[in-house]
């Protein structure tokens, strides 16, 4: 169910005993790391309470299509354009029948006609009704006409005591059903932690020492692994950039703080990226209030060495697949080949941040990217093109060499 990482999933229930079964199948989707909403007909209320799935998805449940404070900002049409993947389950023969007629009578059959998203369905009913012409009828038509998806359903003994066709799938079963429309991506499943930004080191209350970093190229290496189907967390030094829709975004100041928030969860890391500018020395201490001028014309700091966190990263117990970024104004490949041996990471991306046009604070870059044994040079684009260049690369490195040792 890796293919289910970042997706988008409307999950509707219907009137039906079978919907005690979609309390698992959330918990399964959001364990695969999907974000679930969960929509419910009235009926669907009688055989599970909102508040379990409320509970479940970490969302609130949809019940009403005129809801006067959702509606206020059109919230049936912004549901619909949400998802990802549309699934029903238990799809009810009232359900299927009102879809197949075009009806959007309730919140859920509207968000049916208003999405472009595929809908999936997962019939539950008593074998007799799902025998019935017309319901049969009802579920070619929505096959042929709108390329409705059926999942299932199963044979067995029902609830009424029949046995016969008409039981809903499991939930593992569904959750694997619903995974294959998807296709899988470069990244797929993995989780991509990133560090973007500079970092700031205190002198006083209101002083620090720092960098030009924007975190452009972090937040697009963000952006671009998310796109791959990686599940992303976003370690950022203070920036003034939006953070990436469904990333995981834990700000920070200081390098020991960015070392702590990389370190954390890192045994479920599969990719650490370190993109981050970070300062190589700090104060040896920080004024309790602010520092006056004095009469002096010189003012001596005291320094000392930051923790190198990539080269921590890299040395850890079962480290992830670690690059580094090396920003140089010289003898870049030269440099960068020097970095990558010391601090044994397996792939390091190198730029001249004093070539015009690029590097710190430009929307634009150009890097070389360096393995032990490749040098692979990426000419100057957008960071968001660029970005999405070196994901792929990257994912390619780290899926050949998961293949040699697994």
């Amino acid at each position: 169910m890796h293919r289910l990482t970042n997706r988008r999933i409307l999950l509707g229930i219907t009137g039906g005993i079978a919907a005690y079964k979609s309390a698992e199948l959330t918990r399964l989707f959001k364990a695969a790391g999907a974000d679930v909403r969960v929509v419910m007909t009235p009926a669907a209320t009688e055989f599970i309470t909102p508040l379990t799935l409320q509970a479940l998805s970490g969302n609130p449940v949809h019940l009403q299509l005129l809801n006067p404070e959702a509606e206020a900002g059109m919230g049936h049409i912004e549901l619909a354009k949400w998802a990802d993947l549309i699934l029903v389950a238990p799809a009810s023969a009232d359900f299927i029948a009102r879809l197949a007629a075009g009806m959007g009578d309730d919140l859920l059959t509207t968000l049916c006609l208003a999405s472009d998203a595929p809908i999936c369905l997962a019939p539950a009913m008593n074998q007799a009704m799902w025998r019935d012409p017309r319901t049969q009828q009802n579920v070619d038509k929505l096959k042929a006409s709108i390329g409705v998806k059926i999942f299932g359903p199963g044979v067995g003994e029902q609830a009424c005591g029949d046995t016969g066709p008409g039981r809903m799938l499991e939930p593992v079963e569904l959750a694997e059903l619903a995974s294959d429309q998807f296709e899988t991506l470069a990244l797929s499943g993995r989780t991509v932690y990133i560090t973007a930004g500079p970092t700031r080191e205190a002198l006083d209350p209101v002083r620090y020492i720092s960098n030009h970093s924007s975190g452009k190229m972090g937040y697009a290496l963000a952006a671009a692994a998310r796109d791959a189907g990686a599940r992303v967390r976003l370690i950022s030094g203070p920036v003034s950039i939006a953070v990436p829709d469904r990333v995981q975004c834990v700000q920070v100041e200081s390098a020991q703080q960015m070392l702590d928030a990389s370190l954390e969860g890192l045994a479920d890391c599969d990719l650490f990226i370190a993109a981050a500018a970070v300062a190589d020395y700090r104060p040896v201490s920080v004024a309790e209030h602010k520092i006056k001028k004095g009469s002096e014309e010189i003012m001596e700091l005291h320094l000392v060495k930051n923790p190198d966190i990539v080269a921590t990263v890299a040395s850890s117990k079962n480290r992830p697949f670690t690059v580094g970024f090396a920003a140089e104004t010289r003898d870049v490949v030269a440099y960068a080949q020097d970095k990558l041996a010391r601090k044994r990471l397996d792939l390091i991306v190198a730029n001249d941040v004093s070539a015009p046009g690029i590097g710190f604070n430009s929307d634009e870059n150009a890097v070389t990217l360096v393995g032990p044994d490749s040098v692979e040079s990426l000419p100057q684009t957008h960071k968001q093109q660029l970005a999405r260049q070196l994901i792929n690369r990257i994912a390619r490195h780290l899926n050949e060499q998961a293949k040699t040792t697994g």
